[in-house]
């Protein structure tokens, strides 16, 4: 089968299992701007080490005015663009790191995944986030078993708002160096910098309760304005704030009847 591998622990334990179990998978990874770069560095590094056979690709959804209107269904269109590229590739099966926990959220995705007879193995066992974790952990893929959620960088920007390709990286690096920075102060667990109309919202899930007015906090709205300046995005962060995590707070239902 050939195997779509975004770099979660989903889709990298389903192809390390697929390749364990009859050497010779195909493995697919889009290489985009709304891709975080240690996902894709996952991924190479994976190929390496056990030998995948690996291919590398522009699914091409930056050139898709559809996605980049970023619309309450843009899953749909990176998906179709994905899969579009993948089954031009190869006519084998392909298979997606889809488990049961996705099933019960709004996920345009499967549609364009059931145009396209992508298989889920995880659904056809029934496996869900947690059984997947623990399958990782007794595999010994340590660096997987624990890897928080990391849906693409598009998913930061405000449902409504346009997707900018450059400014997708940027989004990237202030969440690595607002880790950087509160690593020691912090239990960190995520950490998301939200584009909205407005504002940059810097959020932050901790398994302790946190001070967003905290001294390090302060020191990472001014690496994050200083990033975003000297990328040329200073007018997006004339307002930076600190709030809680939570998820998918960038997806704006409420627009779903529009889109329909």
């Amino acid at each position: 089968m050939a195997i779509a591998v975004s770099g979660g622990v989903d889709s990298m334990t389903l192809a390390f299992v697929a390749h364990r179990a009859n050497p010779g998978p195909q493995v697919f990874h889009a290489i985009s701007p709304a891709v975080p770069v240690e996902a894709t560095a996952r991924v190479e590094r994976y190929a390496g080490t056990e030998n995948w056979h690996l291919n590398l690709i522009d699914a091409g959804e930056m050139h898709d005015e559809e996605y980049l209107a970023n619309p309450v269904n843009r899953c749909y269109f990176c998906k179709t663009n994905l899969y579009d590229t993948v089954c031009i590739a190869t006519s084998l099966v392909v298979a997606s790191g889809t488990n049961m926990d996705d099933l019960g959220d709004y996920r345009p995705g499967l549609v364009a995944a059931e145009e396209h007879k992508v298989c889920h193995p995880y659904v056809e066992l029934g496996i869900s986030k947690s059984d997947l974790r623990k399958i990782a952990g007794r595999l010994g893929l340590d660096d997987l078993k624990d890897l928080p959620a990391a849906p693409c960088l598009s998913s930061r920007v405000t449902t409504g708002i346009a997707i900018d390709g450059a400014l997708l990286p940027v989004i990237d690096e202030a969440e690595r160096g607002v880790r950087e920075r509160l690593q020691g102060y912090l239990d960190l667990k995520a950490v998301r910098c939200r584009i909205r109309q407005t504002e940059v919202a810097i959020q932050i899930e901790s398994a302790q309760e946190f001070d967003p007015h905290a001294a390090c906090f302060i020191k990472s709205i001014d690496y994050v304005r200083r990033l975003f300046e000297e990328k040329g995005f200073g007018a997006r962060v004339s307002t930076i704030v600190v709030e809680p995590y939570r998820m998918g707070s960038a997806f704006l239902i409420d627009t779903l009847e529009v889109a329909s």
